[in-house]
């Protein structure tokens, strides 16, 4: 029999609501590390991206055409309002350094889009519609015409321009409207052959920043907050809380193993008859049951990354949150054991995280008084990594089945099934045996165990 716990206090119950608000803070939890990390990485970008003007910049390029010009795309710009008044140059500043290759004189300018359109109607050009730096590639779009413009110096309508021999150097306010850049020849006559280096300088993107690492930590926080009261357990001598929802946590499934046996228990009794022909249809009969094991995946993964801490920290994995794990691998095994994990039986799974004993398909895994702060660091990649080369095998997707090695045997399990109308017991034992694999290392990597998984398919 295995060693009594030492905390009596019964698991934790999960109702509709709890566990929807687990989900939310998990949604909310990793919202919130989306935010922090993206402050924290225009922070650093701020810090070792820009050249020593403070501009974010790239090298110089060449852009060339046989043509009257070459002009960038229509760049559209609204006021942002909070983040500084367009009308003033509040968004940035934008930074063109370009020279011609042959050493001639070069005009750089910067219009709007209307007007620069009117100017060069029916005038050869190249349209630049996009530029990627890494490898360095253009794409543009041909200008037809046959007219010649006149020299770009003598119109007034340009907002920013620069011109002459050598490097030019263009420097913009960002404003509001419709804008588009054009490089040219002095003269107007047709080839531009130039070198070019474009950037930016963004005058908010520190207040973004650290407005992003504010809120995503405020995230983080409620989200972790939401969890640990979600998943809070009730205190020892309390009193049974009544709940008629089916989703009612249950104590652990009670089984006689000898002393030195593996504490996680994963069992799966095939559940004869089996129906010949319902596996062809069961895919379908699980998407419920998928759409809630997705959200409850999700909240498992914050939820352990909170234990880790809690356990760096306690040496302690929350009960709480041990109990909703712990449901939703139970929940997730049923699910597998009725579909294509094992098809070991046509009884449809319950929407329960609780013990289901009467069910075919049972897993356990008893609470750990104590956690080493050590190997949390390490098991999850480090340790784990024999075993999850050997669980990929058996889990990963190297069939059209979708269920590696384990998805290959339940499909020719079901052929014969279909063809015999008796299960194939060998291969049935077989199935087990490598499922039971795969949930005992699901299990160390999420942290819930110190006991090293052992290298076998058997119970025990």
């Amino acid at each position: 029999m295995q060693p009594p716990r030492s905390d009596m206090s019964p698991p934790a119950r999960f109702g509709p609501g709890r566990i929807l608000l687990i989900v939310l803070g998990s949604l909310l939890a990793l919202i919130g590390l989306a935010g922090a990390v993206g402050g924290g990485g225009l922070l650093v970008a701020n810090a070792t991206l820009r050249d020593e003007s403070g501009y974010f910049s790239s090298g110089f390029h060449p852009y060339a055409t046989s043509k009257a010009a070459i002009t960038s795309e229509s760049l559209d710009v609204t006021d942002i309002g909070p983040l500084g008044s367009l009308s003033s140059g509040g968004l940035g500043t934008l930074r063109i350094r370009a020279r011609m290759r042959d050493g001639s004189p070069l005009f750089i300018g910067v219009a709007r889009r209307s007007d620069l359109s009117g100017y060069l109607r029916g005038v050869p050009h190249d349209e630049l519609n996009s530029v990627d730096f890494r490898p360095f590639r253009t794409r543009v779009t041909p200008i037809p015409g046959s007219n010649r413009p006149s020299p770009p110096e003598s119109r007034t309508f340009w907002a920013a321009r620069a011109s002459g021999s050598g490097e030019q150097v263009l420097t913009w306010k960002i404003r509001e409207g419709t804008w588009s850049v054009a490089a040219m020849r002095l003269t107007g006559a047709p080839g531009v052959d130039m070198e070019a280096a474009i950037g930016a300088k963004v005058r908010w993107l520190v207040p973004l920043s650290l407005g992003l690492l504010a809120g995503g930590a405020l995230a983080i926080g409620l989200g972790t907050t939401t969890i640990l009261l979600s998943t809070r357990r009730r205190h020892r001598g309390s009193v049974p809380e009544q709940d008629s929802s089916p989703l009612i946590d249950g104590v652990g499934i009670p089984v006689d193993r000898p002393a030195n046996a593996y504490p996680i228990v994963v069992e799966g009794r095939l559940d004869a008859p089996l129906s010949r022909w319902l596996w062809l249809v069961k895919w379908l009969l699980i998407v419920p049951h998928i759409i809630v094991l997705a959200f409850l995946w999700l909240a498992l993964v914050v939820s352990t990354i909170v234990a880790f801490f809690a356990i760096l920290i306690t040496a302690r994995y929350p009960r709480g949150i041990f109990d909703f794990n712990v449901g939703v691998l139970r929940w997730t095994w049923r699910v597998a054991f009725y579909a294509y994990g094992a098809n070991g039986t046509d009884r449809y799974p319950p929407f329960n995280l609780g013990a289901e004993p009467d069910y075919p398909a049972t897993l356990d895994i008893p609470y750990p008084e104590h956690l080493s702060r050590g190997l949390v660091l390490v098991k999850s990649w480090l340790l784990a990594i024999p075993h999850l080369l050997i669980t990929g095998l058996f889990a990963g997707g190297l069939s059209p089945w979708g269920g590696g090695l384990i998805g290959v045997m339940v499909l020719i399990s079901a052929m014969y099934l279909l063809v015999t109308g008796r299960p194939f017991l060998d291969l049935f034992d077989f199935i087990i045996g490598m499922n039971r694999w795969v949930y005992r290392v699901m299990a160390y990597v999420l942290l819930m165990r110190d006991e090293y998984p052992p290298f076998r398919l058997g119970p025990e």
